[in-house]
């Protein structure tokens, strides 16, 4: 990420990341069991798989949120 990207978002950590950099670090940190403990969707439980996950959060605002709610509480935890 370029220092001008930051700059017009110092504030917001999830600026310029992308969603299946999210989902790989959340997958790699809980594993699928883990991330479908703690978001209930079938996208985690049934058959994953990143691009299923993703053509779903995409289309599901609601569990993109959770998903983004979880992302943030990672890497605050990980500072």
């Amino acid at each position: 990420m370029s220092t001008e990207k930051q700059q017009e978002q110092p504030n917001n950590p999830m600026h310029g990341v992308k969603l299946v950099t999210i989902l790989e670090e959340l997958i790699a940190h809980h594993g699928w069991d883990g991330l479908a403990e703690k978001i209930n969707v079938n996208c985690f439980k049934s058959d994953p798989s990143i691009k299923s996950s993703l053509t779903f959060l995409r289309r599901t605002p609601w569990a993109r949120d959770k998903v983004e709610h979880l992302y943030l509480r990672l890497i605050r935890k990980k500072k």
